[in-house]
């Protein structure tokens, strides 16, 4: 089957491949030159033999609809165009109807898979008129992984379907990282566990958490144990956040998968508004002292404390530590001096009362 194919990225350029090696005619454009087999979006639609496919793999939102416009004056009734970008399935709608006006066709692809796609084959989700779907079975089923079809591809409903599906499976992914990674942190910080990798490769198999996932974190264990030299900042494309707000429109309880994405903004805050304003009310209503940004961290980088409210923190720091042991290695309880007022008496040396939190 001939299909033209914009967009040519990590994704796209190995579908091409892939299509290719099952013996699809495959037209790429793409804005780079040096990957693109035209020098235009009108040349590649000069290209195919009516009725013509052309499958586009641009980025989510403005660029994937300008470029659904832009083939709606190019192609002809009869031809098909399949969106297999993470476009937000309310754009399907409005890109059917801009197609359907000239009688031209339409698919959204939600595609899983990543740069494993090329050859591992990738996971669809399809939405659209069951003709369509009919039309370009022989492209989905040369992306699909082998197999039984129905393990590798679904026709999940109408206009809008597949990518609600994908977004919906990006959700779930959200979690389940979370989930693998808060493991991870709980493992590291357990001094008694000595090979955290080792853990990781020991669940992949016969394990009921064993994932492709979790042989992707073995993976990358494998080759930096300690994740040394990784940044915490992590950033979404967009699905989880579509997914929470469609949680929040159907009332779907979804703690999960909202956690994880909150965490994922977490990553990005190197100074939290939020905790700040919880740590003013503590001061406020409980007379917790308030540590200053740059004490704060100083904690952080693991210097020793020097004023009164370093000294309460890093009881607390002491106390996490002490957990961290088993019970026969843990040091006698520490005194802490209490630096917000005069010392004398029994009071010497004591830690200071505990505060209503």
């Amino acid at each position: 089957m001939q299909l033209g194919l914009i967009g040519l990225g990590k994704m796209g350029g190995n579908m091409r491949e892939r299509l290719r090696r099952a013996g699809h005619e495959v037209v790429g454009y793409d804005r780079n030159p040096a990957v693109s087999d035209v020098a235009s979006v009108p040349d590649l639609v000069a290209a195919l033999t009516a009725p013509r496919t052309v499958w586009v793999m641009v980025p989510a939102g403005a660029p994937t609809r300008s470029t659904v416009e832009q083939l709606s004056g190019l192609l002809a009734t009869g031809d098909l165009v399949i969106d297999g970008g993470n476009s937000r399935f309310t754009d399907d709608f409005r890109n059917a109807e801009v197609l359907g006006e000239q009688q031209i066709g339409y698919l959204d692809c939600g595609v899983s898979g990543g740069i494993w796609g090329l050859a591992n084959g990738y996971g669809l989700m399809v939405g659209g008129d069951e003709r369509w779907v009919e039309h370009a079975m022989p492209i989905f089923d040369a992306l699909r992984p082998e197999g039984p079809r129905d393990e590798g591809f679904v026709h999940a409903g109408d206009v809008g379907a597949g990518h609600y599906t994908k977004m919906v499976h990006n959700g779930i992914e959200y979690g389940l990282m979370q989930a693998y990674a808060e493991g991870y942190e709980l493992l590291v910080r357990k001094d008694i566990v000595k090979d955290v990798p080792g853990a990781f490769k020991a669940w992949s198999r016969g394990t009921v958490v064993r994932s492709w996932l979790l042989d992707l974190m073995t993976g990358a264990l494998a080759e930096n144990p300690t994740l040394a030299g990784v940044s915490d900042y992590t950033v979404d494309s967009g699905e989880g956040k579509w997914t929470v707000e469609e949680a929040v429109a159907l009332e779907v309880p979804m703690p999960v998968i909202s956690a994880a994405l909150f965490a994922r903004y977490g990553s990005r805050q190197e100074i939290s508004p939020t905790m700040q304003a919880v740590a003013a009310l503590r001061g406020a209503f409980g007379g917790h002292e308030v540590m200053t940004i740059e004490e704060g961290q100083a904690l952080r980088r693991g210097e020793g404390p020097t004023s009164a409210a370093q000294h309460v923190a890093a009881k607390g720091i002491d106390e996490k530590a002490d957990a961290e042991r088993p019970l026969a290695a843990r040091p006698a309880p520490t005194a802490y001096v209490d630096l917000t007022g005069p010392v004398s008496g029994a009071s010497a040396g004591a830690s200071p009362a505990p505060q209503p939190d």
